[in-house]
């Protein structure tokens, strides 16, 4: 007995030192690793081992801090049905993947290795290392940096071994729970000046632009990750790939092709244990492969995006009207291949795809331009190295597609015949004239308001500190937003003294008025009102953020005017009023066409997407709603009244707030039951108006759009939301689109709802799979309007018992 319990002892003993070297970070040839076991690397950064369902096994790589983070798959479209599977070698010294029946799954395919070792690296990187026939140093003969699947990480590569022809790409997954092989991969195009594409199957979604010696073309913020990543390009005779490494105390991160087409660069915040996005691509309609064809350029801050070059017109001009621009423009001159042709310099763009080019780097910008004049073929130039003023040569022939303008984007010369140079000089001596008029006039005026604002500084309580200025009274003191400051009397006198007849609406700030500046200016001033509940903070609040804030899509702040206790905001006036003036009136309404609804429906997407991810600072609006949607004479949709906007930091995922301020019907379900703040509530209340603004109905008293909507969905009537009395043709299936878009933003879970960035794609993409939304929350009982709805009462109840209370209504 005591024999058999020594035996038992050790067989325990040797179990248990063979399950420690298995927790190690390598095994050898002797050794396997089995379902349920390990590998961690030195660092404690990553983790080998199986994962999946009971029926679907893989074996993979993951952060060890993010246990759900899979960066590599050994099986992908090969999975085990079961947990029987063992990583082992094989007496040939291949690492192979054995199923129940040892038979191979998966094998890394080297040669003949002697005294083979497998090792998970503290980078993320699996390698086989082993002697050979020809090496007997005991050298990497394999690693998983070679086979990547659809993550990017520090000292991996995505391009292309000349020598060998292996190419390095991503390659998604089909979904977030299935890493076989997906529709998108990721990879380099070797020809001319090499670029990154994305596909989706054999069709092209979007690229990065050539590399220009610091950064990809279309993606200038690269350079501001400078301070936690090196940026690596690499070209020559045996070798063209792309990779970055991460800086010293530099944050774990990754870059991910994700199943639904979108590349992302993710960096793990340690504080919030989540990952965060600091760049993803493609991120709005223009960065979407040839959006505006050959010869055009695309502009995503304009109502209608695309343009055709300088001597180009739309190929299909009917096409353009209808906003079809697929087919581009073609030259309105030919070129006479002449030195009397001549370039027009496009400035701030991302130049266009490069593959039929001719790239020189040894020579200058100017001997470039030589080049290209005598060349009859060359379309267009620019340097290869913007670095010291631009150097090298990239010459274009054939056509020039996806150029979009883009900040921090380069210098693009495209060559112009001499008659349409001449008529763009001719009006470019004219607006010269002009604008040396009007700056005449301009500095003119300046001198005389600063004479003026010299005169009144006695009469105005107004202190200075330094450099900044404060604006103060009894109930403190504003920062100076470098915001003009009307004088009471100027304001008095634009509005008729605040007559009822000059009064546009109101609001919970108080009164809008419609004004007139003594140089003819339209304006229209927001008057807070005496009794607001609204007041020194919000109005504080909305001065100094709008003051950061310009684009097309938002409201433009001219000024401010602070008497005693008047305080008041100057905006430009936007003549077509809100949007709920429009869209919830039908005999406006149907003098609209669909055209025009859905490009203010993008126009409103693309100022939310501003707010959240481009601007200088980051900004929750959290009362966006159609009455906060001021429509201009084009009809161009701005985003108004920032009184409770939040900013939010880089790092916050979501803010706890105090007081609850909105309006129902648009408010997500955890801002106002438990006062949880994000971007995705603002995402939520764009969902919420993307219903209304198909509908023409409000999400608000006796109508519950979302249940109305979720309930048609179900039925697999939602066809049934549209319309029908806007006027002109229906692009039903873009409707559709449009629909499911919004039953995705309005869906209960927060981390469930896309983001602004997504939501941009899934809007001007038509062609892009959709996820199916999942069951909304219903924020609160309605009574149905109708005997249609009536249907919905039970099933208000049997969604979620919710209702909102102590919410301050606006």
């Amino acid at each position: 007995m005591r024999k058999l319990a020594s035996r038992q002892y050790s067989f325990l003993l040797l179990l248990a030192l063979f399950t420690i070297s298995i927790a190690s970070d390598s095994f050898s040839q002797t050794q396997n690793i089995t379902d349920g076991q390990t590998l961690v690397s030195e660092g404690g950064s990553f983790e080998l081992g199986f994962f999946g369902s009971t029926a679907r096994r893989y074996v993979g790589i993951w952060f060890k801090v993010s246990v759900d983070t899979v960066v590599w798959v050994a099986n992908r479209d090969n999975p085990l049905n079961d947990s029987s599977g063992a990583l082992a070698f094989n007496d040939k010294g291949n690492l192979v993947l054995l199923d129940g029946k040892s038979s191979i799954v998966w094998s890394s395919n080297t040669t003949n290795a002697i005294s083979p070792m497998v090792q998970l690296l503290d980078s993320g990187n699996l390698v086989l290392k082993g002697q050979s026939s020809t090496d007997s140093s005991g050298s990497v003969i394999w690693q998983s940096f070679d086979y990547p699947t659809n993550t990017l990480l520090p000292e991996m590569k995505v391009g292309k071994d000349l020598r060998t022809g292996v190419e390095w790409s991503l390659s998604s997954w089909s979904s977030n729970q299935d890493p076989s092989r997906g529709d998108y991969h990721y990879n380099m195009d070797t020809r001319g000046s090499p670029e990154l594409f994305l596909w989706h199957l054999m069709e092209k979604k979007y690229r990065t632009g050539p590399w220009n010696g610091l950064r990809f073309s279309g993606i200038p913020e690269m350079t501001t990750f400078e301070d936690m990543f090196n940026f690596n390009f690499v070209s020559n005779s045996d070798e063209i790939y792309y990779g970055f490494t991460a800086k010293d105390g530099s944050p774990l991160s990754r870059v991910v092709l994700n199943e639904t087409g979108v590349m992302q660069r993710l960096v793990w915040d340690q504080n919030y244990q989540t990952w965060n996005s600091f760049w993803s691509g493609p991120k709005d309609q223009c960065d979407y492969y040839a959006k505006c064809g050959p010869f055009g350029v695309c502009n995503a801050n304009d109502a209608t995006v695309c343009s055709c070059l300088m001597g180009f017109n739309p190929k299909s001009p009917s096409g353009w009207y209808m906003r079809d621009t697929s087919g581009g423009c073609i030259r309105r001159t030919h070129l006479d291949c002449s030195p009397s042709d001549g370039f027009n310099l496009l400035t701030g763009v991302k130049l266009p795809v490069t593959h039929n080019t001719t790239v020189d780097a040894g020579i200058s910008l100017d001997e470039c331009r030589s080049r290209c004049l005598s060349n009859c073929s060359c379309v267009a130039y620019a340097a290869t190295d913007i670095r010291g003023g631009g150097s090298g040569c990239i010459v274009w022939t054939g056509e020039l597609i996806d150029i979009r303008f883009i900040d921090g984007g380069q210098d693009l010369y495209v060559k112009v015949a001499k008659s349409d140079l001449g008529t763009t000089a001719s009006k470019g001596r004219k607006r010269n004239v002009a604008l040396i008029t009007i700056m005449t006039i301009v500095l003119v005026m300046l001198l005389l308001t600063l004479g003026f604002l010299v005169w009144k500084k006695t009469r105005r309580n107004k202190k200075q500190v330094g450099r900044t200025y404060y604006y103060c009274d009894e109930s403190g003191c504003l920062k100076d937003p470098e915001l003009p400051v009307f004088d009471l009397e100027t304001i008095k006198l634009s509005t008729n003294n605040f007559s009822e007849t000059n009064k546009l609406g109101e609001g919970g700030f108080g009164s809008v008025y419609k004004g007139q500046l003594q140089n003819g200016q339209e304006i229209a001033v927001k008057r807070r009102a005496k009794d607001s509940s609204q007041g020194v903070n919000e109005f504080m609040n909305e001065v100094v953020l709008i003051a950061k804030l310009q684009h097309k899509n938002l409201v433009r702040l001219l000024g401010c005017c602070i008497h005693g206790n008047e305080r008041m905001l100057i905006y430009e006036y936007m003549s077509n009023k809100s949007l709920d003036f429009v869209i919830f009136d039908e005999r406006r309404r149907a003098s609209l066409n669909w055209r025009v609804i859905l490009e203010i429906t993008l126009g409103v997407a693309r100022g939310v997407l501003y707010l959240h991810e481009d601007s200088r600072v980051n900004i929750i609006h959290r009362d966006l709603k159609a009455a906060n949607i001021l429509l201009d004479e084009q009809m161009i949709p701005k985003i108004s009244d920032f009184g409770t906007a939040r900013l939010f930091g880089g790092d916050q995922m979501e803010i706890d707030t105090a007081t609850v301020v909105g309006t129902r019907g648009y408010m997500s379900p955890e801002y106002a039951m438990d006062g949880r703040l994000s971007v995705k509530s603002d995402v939520y209340s764009f969902g919420v108006l993307l219903l209304e603004i198909i509908s023409g109905k409000r999400n608000q008293g006796l109508v519950n759009l979302i249940a109305y909507a979720w309930m048609l969905w179900e039925e697999g009537n939602i066809a049934q939301l549209i319309d029908q009395a806007v006027g002109g043709p229906c692009p039903t299936s873009e409707l559709l689109r449009y629909i499911q878009v919004g039953l995705l933003c309005v869906q209960e879970c927060p981390d469930d709802r896309p983001a602004m960035s997504a939501i941009m794609l899934m809007l001007a993409s038509e062609d892009s799979a959709l996820p199916e939304p999942k069951k909304p929350v219903v924020c609160n009982r309605m009574v149905p309007l109708n005997p249609e709805l009536a249907i919905l009462t039970h099933q208000l109840y049997s969604i979620n018992e919710l209702t909102i209370t102590g919410v301050e209504g606006r």
